[in-house]
């Protein structure tokens, strides 16, 4: 996946009384099995993305194609 540009990943621009560094017990990725078990994300390209104004746009289609597949495999 691509970073996006804009901002330098030098700058902190985290509040001073953000200091991680004197937190124990902190896991990067703790809950990152359970997140990707219960999660089902696809990430559109752009243009892909423009045709479609939410998420039910985008399900309805994947819907027709899956009811298109249906049906031509019965017509075999």
């Amino acid at each position: 996946m691509k970073k996006k540009s804009g901002k330098s990943a030098d700058v902190d621009d985290l509040r001073a009384e953000y200091d991680f560094s004197s937190m124990s017990g902190g896991v990067r990725g703790k809950y990152s099995r359970r997140f990707k078990k219960g999660t089902n994300i696809a990430v559109l390209e752009p243009e892909v993305a423009k045709a479609f104004p939410d998420d039910e746009a985008v399900n309805e289609a994947l819907r027709t194609v899956l009811r298109a597949a249906k049906t031509l495999r019965k017509a075999r």
